[in-house]
């Protein structure tokens, strides 16, 4: 795994020898895999709750959805959102992070609680969110994207996707650190399915390895990705449901917690959990 976890993580958490798992809860209508599932409140920590009962170490909560074409959402909609969750999770023990590329809702977000931001446009989007992390002191995801939800697809043009989607990750940790953020704070995140077409997400996670030595933290988001669904199509080329990728996520999941990843971002947390296991003690079979 990762040599070191974020600091200002919960105590608890630094301790594990082991990946990370998150746990995916979006609270909004329109999400890839769950929109409409759990956008009300008391759904919603009730989730939560039960992806922690089976073992998840962080849950992820976005009041924004960021698939392909997502239409954006003002700050004000996105804090409805997620404050009462957010609050509510906190309030049952849960270790929590926003999933928001807006400086307000991370603001708002830890001092509610929540513990990690968790930030997909890698401070692309909101100018003050480098200033704003720099100023919570919390654990802070830096994921490469290009453009926003509704064009990203657009931009999935690259000369080698590994080279330069790391090339670009250095260039915003780069202005991360310049604007503020503690450099020992910064999880990195490849952003698979972000701004890459199908192929391209296979091409980034056969460079894992050198991601991870960049020398931070990195966290995977493949939990039923179009680029699985893709893998798994039928015989006509209709890609598998959300529901039924989730053992090529597991599989994913352990080949990453192998390569030494920090964290793994999932929607079936109970397989998560036995599949970075897996990897990690695959890892240690190596040493």
């Amino acid at each position: 795994m990762s040599r070191r976890h974020p600091s200002s993580l919960p105590e608890e958490l630094r301790k594990l020898d082991r990946p990370l798992v998150i746990g995916v809860l979006n609270v909004t209508p329109d999400s890839f895999s769950d929109g409409g599932n759990h956008d009300e409140p008391t759904s919603a920590v009730a989730h939560g709750i039960n992806l922690c009962r089976e073992g998840a170490d962080i849950i992820d909560v976005g009041g924004e959805s960021t698939r392909p074409g997502a239409t954006p959402v003002s700050a004000q909609v996105e804090l409805s959102r997620v404050l009462p969750v957010v609050s509510a999770l906190v309030a049952a023990g849960v270790h929590v992070s926003i999933d928001t590329m807006k400086a307000e809702v991370a603001r708002e977000s830890v001092a509610a609680g929540a513990c990690v931001v968790n930030d997909v446009s890698g401070g692309l989007f909101d100018a003050a969110m480098y200033s704003t992390v720099a100023s919570l002191d919390v654990p802070y995801v830096l994921m490469h994207s290009r453009g926003e939800a509704s064009v990203m697809n657009q931009h999935a043009v690259y000369d080698d996707v590994a080279s330069d989607v790391m090339r670009e990750l250095g260039d915003r940790l780069q202005a991360a650190i310049a604007g503020g953020v503690d450099p020992d704070c910064i999880v990195v995140d490849p952003g698979l399915g972000f701004a890459k077409e199908v192929d391209q997400n296979w091409q980034v996670l056969n460079h894992l390895d050198e991601f991870v030595r960049l020398g931070y933290p990195v966290l995977i988001g493949a939990s039923r990705k179009r680029f699985l669904g893709s893998l798994l199509a039928d015989s006509e080329g209709r890609p598998r449901e959300f529901a039924e990728r989730d053992a090529a996520t597991d599989a994913v999941s352990a080949l990453a917690a192998a390569a030494g990843v920090w964290g793994v971002r999932v929607h079936n947390v109970k397989a998560a959990v036995d599949s970075v296991l897996v990897g990690r003690a695959w890892a240690r079979g190596r040493q």
